[in-house]
């Protein structure tokens, strides 16, 4: 008995250190690989014609759990053209979705014109909830070019809740949260527009 425990004990730890060594000599490539991740979807949400900076170079952290969904600081990114301020793209999480946090961002122009949106990721039903997904529905196009016009723009609610936006067949928290995360994040730009525009660079890109 003994001795199949010390062969188990043992097996574990090797299996344990293996994957501790697997973890270290993948992280700085998965690291990478989540940045040129993200710079491909801020080159989608803010088309480069807007800007001559590289996104990601100009990063701020925004620390406000009503605003952002989450009471840790997210990172956004700040687009200039000859160092004026043009757009910004603000992540954000929608903390009610139907299968817990869903993170997305949402690329801003200076007037207010959401000028893309990308789901970063989450954990929404596969076939349902995951309509969130490009590759999966053309739906968070659907938010191009809209504007809110206040805090109580209804235009801002899935159709279901008397809203411009569709809601998915047989799923309709996943899309009602991500609206509200959306719509949380235009009501906060709108109001710190020029704070947020202007602040330096704060933050390295650390995408997790």
């Amino acid at each position: 008995m003994l001795k199949n425990g010390l062969l188990l004990a043992t097996f574990a730890f090797f299996c344990t250190a293996l994957v501790a060594l697997v973890n270290q000599q993948t992280f700085d490539k998965i690291k990478e690989q989540q940045q040129l991740e993200l710079k491909r979807i801020l080159h989608q949400i803010i088309p480069d014609t807007l800007h001559d900076n590289e996104l990601v170079e100009h990063c701020i952290l925004i620390h406000d759990e009503e605003v952002l969904g989450v009471d840790t600081p997210l990172p956004s990114y700040i687009a200039s053209m000859q160092g004026v301020p043009v757009a910004i793209a603000i992540e954000t999480v929608a903390p009610d979705g139907y299968s817990g946090n869903i993170r997305l961002i949402i690329g801003i122009s200076t007037d207010g014109e959401v000028l893309g949106v990308r789901t970063l990721n989450h954990a929404e039903t596969p076939g349902l909830g995951d309509k969130i997904e490009l590759r999966k529905s053309d739906w968070v196009l659907s938010f191009n070019g809209m504007f809110l016009l206040s805090e109580s723009d209804t235009r801002w609610n899935v159709k279901k809740d008397g809203g411009q936006i569709d809601q998915f067949t047989g799923a309709t928290i996943t899309p009602r949260a991500y609206v509200k995360a959306i719509k949380r994040a235009l009501v906060y730009f709108n109001a710190n527009k020029d704070k947020l525009l202007t602040r330096p660079a704060n933050c390295e890109v650390n995408y997790q």
